[in-house]
């Protein structure tokens, strides 16, 4: 069976941490930052871990990560 090719795309933006989560980063932190709270942007600023549906289907598209 042939080797499977990595989604480019998904790769840039998914990363595999030791314990095999799928870690990526959260939406809606790039501009027009003042007209969003303090609280807001705090809660924009750590990592997002996927649930566990889109976990198998993020899987497939980076295989060797």
């Amino acid at each position: 069976m042939p080797k499977m090719k990595t989604h480019r795309a998904a790769a840039k933006r998914f990363s595999v941490t030791g314990k095999g989560k799928i870690k990526r980063n959260k939406a809606f932190k790039r501009h027009k930052l003042e007209a969003k709270s303090s609280s807001r942007i705090r809660r924009l600023s750590g990592p997002e871990y996927l649930g566990s549906a889109d976990h198998k289907r993020v899987k497939k598209l980076i295989p060797y990560k």
